[in-house]
């Protein structure tokens, strides 16, 4: 039985495919279309998971996709109605419901076929549904209660429920207009940051400044006695004119959504561009303040309502790594799961294990710590990628690649590092990644110069052997997709300032033996006593990258020094 998910039409598209127990794919379509967050039908993705899993589209069984366009109907009406929704929002909204229900014409135009040709039973899921199935499902919990929790999916904000086994039960939801994901964005946009997906920004400007407007915030999204929360909607725009979503070429881009009355309550809004005042990053350090809290309010009325030490989180919200890190210390939860892909690109995922165990009640999956799910080129493909762009490299065997690289660290280089399958979700994870020497006091400045050209204010992360991390980190977890930030301890931020955040934390990756990146940061201890590599994403201003051929082109533009793709090294002379 062969499963494809996918979540289309929305920002960071994906898909997967599904044999019988086993993930064989999963991607992003940014990966193939390189527009960051690609939005649309993801065509390329599912090119290369029926590739990956050598089928094509008529020998798939089920097809579900992660928008379910009935769900919440009466109440979408009855919103729409009561708030007299602008008729562009609704047609916007109506335009995008047809285009799901539509899934096989798509298909068949993507592959040049006759839509009949298609038996796939297609599902829809509703949106959080998926978030939920793909932290619970993947988790190595029996038992577990569960957080969906982003900007807005099938006009729901956030979602509650408990797992058990192959099912989920719904406890309860919050509704348009109300959400914290509108909550940070309206924010990140008020601060100067314009784009989809740039909430990170605020996460890390955050410890630069004071919550010196957490009084403020709170006037804007209320703490409810039951456990949720809600917007006042006079701070924003969305709740009478929608939101204004446009897909240029895939591109997703958000008009603004905070009102007039926001920049009465804080003041003028920051322009793109504009100095990063004091008062820019003290209001940074407010919404933060106030996400995880009220992260840590619907989670412990959550622990109390079910009675459950387990807890499992997804949505865009979910993503804020900083909060993560926290949970354990401020919710009466005693264990805690996030997937890799904790946002929307993971809904593809999400779908196919929803499908799988709640409807058809298929055993579970052995849990997923391992997000290697994405492209793969093997030293055949890459000399081939080398030789067509007449540059010079040297192939190594495995042990001479890895004393090759560690001295190359050793030396203070900035290497890319292009290793196995890519990794799924928006973290670069040891497959993808650039690296470079933890210990060195300018690796920040450096990068920036040579490659990412990125704020300042915005840290690099730290990949640590698993067996180490009770020495350099407050806090002993395991940690595979780097979705938790913990505080470095104190006698440790000398030796590794450049994964050590203004504030002594660190977003950490912990690393486990049977991984070629195990074996360079294993080497690189034995060298340096540092069990610890700066592992940033493989990437400048662009979609992480995908293929030898991107990954080349990266190294050639930027002053990265040496390109390891592989067993294959490029070194500058």
């Amino acid at each position: 039985m062969y499963i494809l998910g996918i979540n289309a039409y929305h920002g960071d598209s994906s898909a997967c495919i599904m044999h019988n127990d086993k993930i064989i794919a999963a991607s992003e379509e940014e990966r193939f279309r390189r527009i960051k967050h690609w939005a649309g039908f993801p065509s390329e993705a599912i090119k290369f998971c029926l590739g990956e899993a050598n089928i094509d589209i008529t020998q798939v069984d089920y097809i579900t996709i992660s928008r379910d366009p009935s769900a919440n109907l009466h109440k979408k009406i009855i919103h729409s109605v009561k708030n007299l929704v602008s008729v562009k929002a609704l047609k916007d909204r109506l335009a995008n419901s047809k285009k799901i229900v539509s899934v096989k014409g798509e298909l068949a135009k993507a592959f040049g076929i006759d839509e009949e040709s298609i038996k796939a039973e297609v599902k829809n899921i509703e949106h959080h549904r998926t978030h939920l199935a793909s932290a619970f499902f993947a988790s190595p919990f029996e038992e577990s209660a569960i957080l969906s929790i982003d900007g807005f999916g099938d006009f729901t904000s956030t979602m509650i429920a408990t797992g058990k086994d192959k099912k989920i039960e719904v406890l309860d939801q919050v509704i348009y207009p109300h959400s914290a994901g509108i909550f940070y964005t309206s924010l990140t946009q008020y601060l100067g940051f314009p784009h989809y997906g740039d909430e990170y920004k605020v996460m890390g400007l955050a410890p630069y400044g004071e919550p010196k407007y957490v009084e403020e915030l709170k006037k804007i999204i209320i703490f409810k006695d039951n456990g949720l929360f809600e917007l006042d909607n006079k701070y924003f725009t969305h709740a009478k004119e929608g939101v204004s979503m446009s897909w240029e070429n895939g591109d997703p881009f958000i008009e603004s959504i905070f009102s007039k009355e926001l920049e009465n309550l804080l003041g003028p809004a920051r322009q793109k561009g504009d100095e990063l005042t004091q008062k820019h990053k003290n209001i940074a350090t407010s919404v933060q303040r106030v996400t995880e809290e009220l992260i840590f309010h619907i989670l412990n009325h959550l622990q109390k309502r079910t009675g459950l030490e387990n807890v499992c989180i997804a949505g865009g919200v979910a993503q804020n790594s900083v909060a993560n890190g926290k949970i354990l210390e401020r919710t009466t939860f005693e264990n805690v799961y996030i997937p890799s892909a904790g946002h929307d690109a993971g809904t593809a995922l999400g779908g196919a294990l929803w499908l799988y165990n709640h409807i058809l009640e298929k055993d579970r999956l052995p849990a997923i710590y391992n997000a290697y799910t994405g492209a793969k080129s093997s030293n055949k493909d890459i000399e081939t990628c080398l030789k067509a762009e007449n540059v010079e490299y040297t192939r190594y065997n495995d042990d001479e690649l890895i004393e090759k690289v560690s001295d190359a660290l050793m030396d203070g280089k900035v290497i890319g590092w292009f290793q196995g399958r890519s990794e799924f979700g928006p973290r670069a994870l040891g497959h993808r990644s650039i690296i470079v020497d933890p210990r060195r006091t300018d690796a920040k400045e450096l990068l920036n110069s040579k490659i990412k050209r990125r704020e300042s204010f915005r840290p690099f992360a730290p990949s640590i052997l698993e067996e180490y991390v009770s020495e350099y980190f407050e806090k002993t977890d395991k940690v595979p997709f780097m979705e938790k930030v913990y505080p470095i301890k104190k006698e440790k931020h000398a030796e590794i300032p450049a994964v050590t955040h203004v504030d002594g934390t660190g977003r950490l990756q912990t690393v486990e033996k049977g991984d070629r990146y195990y074996d360079l940061i294993e080497r690189f201890r034995q060298k340096s006593g540092t069990p610890i590599l700066l592992n940033t994403s493989f990437n400048e201003n662009e979609p992480i990258v995908n293929t030898p051929k991107e990954a080349l082109a990266c190294y050639l533009r930027t002053d990265m020094d040496m390109l390891v793709l592989e067993n294959c090294v490029v070194s500058r002379k």
